[in-house]
């Protein structure tokens, strides 16, 4: 089943999600631009949204 993301928003070319695995809330962030393979999963969206503002794009 794929996961239902909920509480989307973007943060520069980041886009930071919640939603619902096994459970537990888990917290998604991932760069959208071309070429850039940046994405990680966390506890925390505080943490997700820490990463988002302070990623930067190598592409």
């Amino acid at each position: 089943m794929n996961p239902r993301f909920r509480n989307v928003r973007r943060i520069g070319p980041v886009q930071v999600a919640s939603y619902l695995a096994r459970g537990r809330h888990r917290h998604l962030a991932t760069c959208t631009a071309p070429r850039c393979d940046f994405s990680a999963e966390y506890d925390s969206r505080a943490a997700a949204e820490l990463a988002a503002r302070t990623h930067r794009c190598k592409a």
